[in-house]
């Protein structure tokens, strides 16, 4: 009886360490990946940086579910917190999560029910608007208003007016530089996540 209840239970450890090694593995490189950001200053003031980080979020989101994806999400917030630290006590950090979370759930739940390729296009085009969406509430309600205790809101709104002279309040900064910025990075995260999903699935699924 013994022998039996361990035979049952080896599997299921062994399966969730290697989940954890996974999940730890693509937090750690996602972390890396959110260090290598850079403005894109024909569409948004320089305090508005790209990374690829999500693609990393959204593979193992793919590969282990949205809740997998939540994990490396938080994870990675918490590595990037410690390793560049944060300007916002956190706030911006809690709001990146919100955002973060906002594009690859729904794209995980979608591809989740039937895991076709159709499906994941279908899912990242749905996470890819409502990153796009949440982002520009976060950016409005939360994350500016904390920025704005470092740099004054007016100084925020002439570094978006230098790039866009149609920018001239909180509203079309929103409008017309988060808004194309985020849509942007989910695009292009997901266009990187479907090209590299194939060719690391068989490590991901190990």
């Amino acid at each position: 009886m013994h022998s039996k209840t361990s035979s049952t239970e080896s599997p299921n450890v062994a399966f969730k360490t290697k989940t954890i090694a996974k999940i730890g593995i693509l937090s750690a490189l996602a972390a890396l990946l959110m260090l290598l950001e850079f403005p894109l200053l024909f569409i948004a003031p320089f305090f508005y940086k790209l990374d690829f980080s999500e693609v990393m979020v959204l593979l193992g989101a793919f590969s282990m579910g949205p809740a997998a994806g939540i994990a490396i999400e938080a994870i990675k917030i918490l590595l990037n917190f410690a390793l560049d630290g944060t300007m916002t006590a956190g706030i911006g950090e809690l709001a990146n999560f919100i955002i973060g979370c906002s594009f690859v759930v729904p794209a995980a739940i979608i591809y989740q029910r039937n895991k076709t390729k159709k499906n994941a296009i279908i899912g990242m085009m749905i996470g890819s608007i409502s990153m796009t969406i949440v982002g520009a509430l976060m950016n409005y309600y939360v994350l500016i208003p904390a920025y704005s205790a470092v740099m004054s809101l007016d100084k925020i709104i002439a570094a978006g007016t230098e790039i866009n002279p149609a920018i001239t309040n909180l509203e079309s900064l929103i409008l017309l530089a988060t808004t194309p910025f985020n849509f942007i990075k989910a695009v292009a995260s997901s266009v990187i996540a479907f090209l590299l999903y194939k060719r690391v699935s068989g490590l991901l699924h190990r």
